[in-house]
């Protein structure tokens, strides 16, 4: 028996994942100009990021996160609110 892998998988590992592919399907929505679901999951995976960078203490995912999830809701706001 090969075991490759064996470390025990916490909530923050299936976190991650999630949060990885909310910005891939969010990314592809944005490159096939489907508004506003795609910036609304890339928020979404960013903010699950964001948990998970402070559930590491890990700040440059934190300040990345928080920046990108900024940028997203101001670029929201500015679309449909103006």
């Amino acid at each position: 028996m090969l075991i490759i892998n064996s470390e025990v998988k916490t909530y923050d590992y299936y976190l991650k994942w999630f949060a990885t592919g909310l910005l891939i399907i969010g990314s592809a929505f944005n490159s096939l100009a489907i508004y506003p679901l795609g910036p609304l999951l890339n928020l979404a995976g960013g903010l699950v990021w964001l948990i998970v960078a402070v559930l590491w203490k890990e700040a440059a995912l934190i300040t990345t996160n928080i920046v990108l999830a900024s940028v997203t809701i101001i670029g929201l706001v500015y679309t449909y609110y103006y």
